[in-house]
């Protein structure tokens, strides 16, 4: 009886430091021959150094000692196409038709909601040239990987996150670029990098329906798209274009977030609706598509996402979110 599948079993539980995830997430291991004198494996080098490749033969040897008998353990490291390794099962894409609503806020919202339901969730930042995601998320290490692949960085709950701010020496250094070498980061950011399996990545889109945003909707296969909007009348129409963006380029929209809904006041008991009443139901419903929630302006949760640690907060939206991306 061969022993292979407990060999990938055990070897798939090896947690890949470097990476912030298990092999078996990484869809590194290629190949397992099993002979009467040796035992080798083909893995994919991808994103892995030197280093990290020797960490992890030390790793796969420790996990296979208790299944050899008197093999010989033989590793090679293979080029593998990305597209081999990457199996993302839904790409949802956050969008407003205007800066300064919270659409990144929204993003790392829906990432913490999913993530909390033990989804694997990635965040591609889309958001080239304001980036914020890492900043929130209190990520700081540039990405690292190697000539075959990048690595995303990891958030303290594991989420995975690609940002141009990664890639900065200073996160504060302004990135002044044209339209087009936008666009190819973005693609770079979907095709060159190991994000392995994810349930849900989350894209977090630039302000507005030009350039960054036709790049994500027309090479990324969206399977739908969380539209961000706040209680005033110009925004509200400027949503109207979003959605209508959407519906051009054929994708689905999962829902509107009103953002900014309300400020509250609990020493008043009282809701100031700081920008007006919102009408976010009743854009949602002539607009025909659904009305996720509302999202209050909370100075606690602005403090933890300066911090990096909006993967602290609690709110109902957060439940609405997850329930309104995972039916989708």
């Amino acid at each position: 009886m061969s022993i292979e599948p407990e060999i990938r079993e055990a070897l798939g539980k090896i947690y890949v430091a470097v990476a912030g995830r298990i092999l078996a997430d990484l869809n590194l291991l290629r190949n397992v021959e099993v002979e009467p004198d040796k035992i080798k494996l083909s893995l994919a080098r991808a994103g892995l150094s030197e280093d990290s490749r020797k960490v992890l033969q030390q790793e796969i040897g420790l996990a296979l000692k208790p299944l050899l008998d008197k093999q010989k353990l033989e590793i090679e490291y293979i080029t593998v196409p990305l597209n081999e390794l990457n199996r993302v099962k839904k790409v949802v894409a956050v969008m407003s038709g205007k800066g300064g609503v919270g659409k990144s806020l929204i993003t790392g919202l829906c990432a913490v909601a999913l993530n909390r339901q033990g989804y694997r969730v990635g965040i591609l930042d889309a958001d080239i040239t304001g980036s914020s995601i890492p900043k929130m998320f209190g990520a700081n290490e540039h990405l690292s990987g190697n000539e075959e692949a990048i690595l995303p960085a990891k958030s303290p709950a594991g989420i995975s996150l690609v940002s141009t701010s990664l890639l900065l020496s200073n996160q504060s250094d302004a990135v002044i670029w044209r339209g087009p070498l936008i666009s190819k980061m973005i693609n770079q950011f979907w095709d060159d990098v190991l994000w392995g399996e994810l349930d849900y990545m989350i894209v977090d889109l630039p302000p507005g329906t030009s350039d960054a945003a036709l790049t994500v909707l027309q090479s990324l296969p969206i399977s739908g798209i969380v539209v961000v909007f706040t209680p005033q009348g110009l925004v509200e129409m400027v949503a109207r274009k979003a959605v209508n963006m959407a519906g051009k380029m054929g994708k689905s929209i999962i829902g509107l977030v009103e953002n900014m809904a309300y400020l509250k006041v609990p020493e008043l008991d009282k809701k100031i609706e700081v920008f007006g009443s919102g009408h976010g139901e009743e854009l949602a419903k002539s607009i025909g598509v659904p009305f996720i929630g509302q999202m209050p302006l909370d100075p606690a949760l602005a403090a933890l996402c300066d911090n990096g640690d909006i993967e602290k907060y609690s709110h109902p939206l957060l439940d609405e979110l997850e329930k309104a991306i995972s039916r989708s």
